[in-house]
């Protein structure tokens, strides 16, 4: 798939992360339902019509290539797959369950156990990121298309950080401090990439080892946009695991986050 049917994909699928974020509004003030799946985290009617909803298009845009979804995936067959869809309908159903605004609707696309193709919907912030190749990230906001470059939106002398703990464990404020982090704040959906991307914020450093779906679509949008996405070890990885277990995550801006 080359550029151009890249970009033509991500046309294709603005309307759809409209309509499903509408949707998962809807539902969260009018009639949310909460179950609970087998691994103890929380699922609701609007992860399942938002999953319905990408996933269905999606299908109908890529026929050939497979959907992996958090939703619907079988954790108990070993993944063989280089190519293929990864979707988080959406990503921080707790915070989504609390009524709170920085919940995510999320399609990746690996090719070749790469993330190239990113599509994050922030639906109460009325945001739209996507990503169909390097140098090739934008954000949609109040009409207008942005181009994403991870250019520092703080002041000089402030490095604002992001985890995924109101009190981090050492290792993490251990690598906060690493960077000169001056100050951080708690965000556990893929919203991070985003907001790095855009420049609001430096870094984000966090141990927990999240599925391959919670960081797919993020992946692509930072990393197209000029972000280093690697492990706290500074390692790159790569999708299509057997398990679909990503590493430990660490996403900087830039080389250096004073520029």
């Amino acid at each position: 798939m080359n550029s151009e049917n890249l970009k033509n994909l991500a046309e294709n699928l603005i309307e759809t992360f409209q309509k499903a974020g509408d949707e998962s509004i809807k539902i969260q003030k009018q009639n949310l339902e909460i179950k609970t799946k087998e691994d103890g985290s929380p699922v609701t009617n609007g992860d399942l019509k938002v999953n319905e909803i990408l996933t269905e298009k999606i299908i109908q845009l890529t026929p050939n290539i497979p959907v992996i979804s958090e939703e619907t995936v079988n954790l108990k067959k070993k993944n063989t797959l280089n190519t293929f869809w990864l979707i988080d309908p959406i990503d921080g159903t707790k915070e989504y369950i609390s009524g709170k605004d920085e919940y995510t609707l999320n399609a990746g696309l690996i090719i070749n156990n790469l993330p190239v193709f990113g599509f994050i919907g922030v639906p109460k912030k009325d945001r739209i990121f996507y990503s169909f190749g390097k140098n090739f990230s934008f954000l949609l906001e109040n009409k207008k298309k942005i181009k994403l470059d991870c250019k520092k939106k703080n002041p000089n002398g402030k490095i604002i950080g992001l985890t995924n703990h109101e009190n981090p464990p050492e290792i993490i404020l251990g690598k906060l401090k690493e960077f000169g982090v001056t100050s951080f704040r708690k965000l556990s959906s893929s919203y991070k990439y985003c907001v790095i991307a855009t420049g609001e914020y430096d870094l984000y450093a966090d141990k927990v080892r999240a599925n391959e779906w919670d960081d797919a679509a993020g992946h692509a949008i930072a990393e197209n946009a000029g972000a280093i996405v690697t492990d706290l070890n500074n390692e790159s990885f790569k999708y299509g695991k057997e398990d679909y277990k990503n590493p430990t995550i660490l996403i900087r801006r830039s080389k250096d986050l004073n520029a």
